[in-house]
């Protein structure tokens, strides 16, 4: 039976990707200064000065992909109703969340391909953990999935 809330390391997922997702509009909506901040590199920053749509348009879609990934980690939390390929979507989910999150440490050993910046060690120590909360979450909802 459909219980809210009954996995809540799915739960806590989902809100961080929906928060990290308003994040990604925030940076729009803030500017090349926000994207300089928050590691989305100078060219991105500077294309948003000269009032280029790119970067807002890549910017909305990585929200609008976390928001999707929130929804399903949502679902799988029992917060809202079944999404489609449920089981699958986590697991891809999960995986990517935990790749991007260990992406720093080939990156810190050996400098390839390029030297970790402080963007790379918060960004990926914050991917581990969403991904780590989604792992912990798909073993424990698994059965019910």
């Amino acid at each position: 039976m459909f219980q809210c809330f009954s996995h809540p390391c799915l739960l806590l997922a989902g809100m961080a990707s929906a928060c990290a997702a308003v994040l990604h509009l925030g940076v729009i909506v803030g500017g090349p200064s926000w994207y300089r901040f928050f590691g989305a590199g100078e060219r991105m920053a500077q294309m948003a000065e000269a009032g280029r749509a790119y970067p807002a348009v890549v910017t909305a879609g990585i929200s609008a992909l976390l928001m999707l990934w929130a929804g399903y980690a949502l679902s799988g939390a029992g917060a809202i109703g079944p999404l489609p390929l449920l089981k699958p979507a986590l697991c891809l989910i999960t995986a990517v969340y935990l790749l991007r999150g260990l992406a720093v440490v080939p990156m810190a050993v050996a400098s390839v391909p390029q030297p970790a910046t402080p963007f790379w060690y918060w960004s990926s120590a914050i991917c581990l953990a969403i991904g780590i909360a989604h792992l912990t979450g798909l073993i424990g909802a698994w059965s019910s999935l």
